[in-house]
Order: C-alpha cells, then sequence, then structure tokens
C-alpha cells in the first residue's frame, strides 16, 4: 500500500512519512532496535529481532506491494525517526475486517506531533484499504500512548494483567483497544 505526506512537528521540524521502500530496510532494522532498546512498553527485545536487514528490505517491499498492509517509515533530516504499519488480523471471512496497528518512535522525537502523525496515517490506510476495525494493544504503564489513542477514538474492549512479562518490572498490564472505522 502506498502512501506519501510532509508533515510539519510541533518544534518546527519537517518530516516526511511515506511506505518502507526496499532501499530503507537497513536503516528500518537499525531503528527498530535503537526504538526497542529505548522502552520497555513494546513486544520484543533488540536481542529476539528476528529479520535481517535484507528481511527487512523484503518485508518493507511487500508491505508497499499489498494492497491492505502498509509500514510507514517517518523520516526527518533524511533520517529513520520511526515506524508505523497495519496488517491484517486474517484472511478468513470472519476476521478480514481486522486490522491490527503498531508504531515505534526514538525517544528523542517524542512529544513532537509524530506518533499522531504516524496513527492518522494508519487510521486512513486502514479506512482505504476497507477494514472496520483498527486494534492495538498498549502496556497500560505506558499512558502517553493510552492517552493518544483515547483522543484518536479508540475504546477500551479488554486487558490482560499479565500480558507482557518483562525483564526489568515483570508482570506488565496490557489495554486491548479498538477503534471502529
Amino acid at each position: 500500500m502506498e502512501y506519501r505526506r510532509k508533515i510539519v512537528l510541533k518544534n518546527g521540524a519537517e518530516a516526511l512519512l511515506q511506505s518502507g521502500r526496499a532501499e530503507d530496510g537497513p536503516a528500518v532494522y537499525e531503528n527498530f532496535n535503537r526504538i526497542h532498546a529505548e522502552t520497555d512498553y513494546l513486544l520484543t527485545y533488540p536481542d529476539e529481532n528476528s529479520f535481517s536487514p535484507e528481511e527487512e528490505a523484503r518485508f518493507l517491499e511487500e508491505r508497499a506491494d499489498s494492497p491492505d498492509e502498509v509500514m510507514i517509515v517517518a523520516f526527518i533530516d533524511g533520517n529513520v525517526a520511526g515506524t508505523a504499519g497495519i496488517e491484517a488480523v486474517g484472511r478468513k471471512y470472519k476476521v478480514k475486517h481486522r486490522a491490527v496497528f503498531g508504531i515505534g518512535i526514538l525517544k528523542e522525537y517524542w512529544g513532537l506531533g509524530l506518533g499522531r502523525a504516524l496513527a492518522e496515517a494508519c487510521i486512513a490506510c486502514a479506512k482505504e484499504a476497507g477494514y472496520s476495525q483498527l486494534e492495538l494493544n498498549a502496556a497500560a504503564e505506558n499512558t502517553r500512548a493510552l492517552s493518544l489513542y483515547k483522543s484518536l477514538g479508540f475504546e477500551e474492549f479488554g486487558r490482560n494483567p499479565r500480558g507482557f512479562r518483562s525483564r526489568i518490572s515483570g508482570f506488565q498490564e496490557l489495554v486491548y483497544m479498538r477503534l471502529e472505522l
């Protein structure tokens, strides 16, 4: 799925949000590892990254060619600042109306509006792809993210008190959220 948009962040910097391309693979791979080292709110740790830079490039190319899935890469001054994407929950009739949303941003770019812009881009792509429900889960401790998602219309539909087992803090509660499109 193709996406491209320029935005101005709260600090006046310009960001380019666009569908990832194969040539972005190595930079997105490095970005993934940095982001996952900076926060304990994401699913994996850097040492659990199952992709190589080459596999990341193929993944980005597959998403760019997909009619209903996307990986959006945020560039600031030519550097990858974050990524966000949507993925089908499944292809069977009973679940093909649902997509799952994920996002990751380098800590140095938190609080600038990049998360909102990436989330809005994913919502727009999910609508364009024909989904009627977008879903996510977030660590309950990640109050900034939960506040963002609620402001975009996501509603909580459940919690798992032992959803993540953190290497740092033990069990983390997950909040399950959905947005009707």
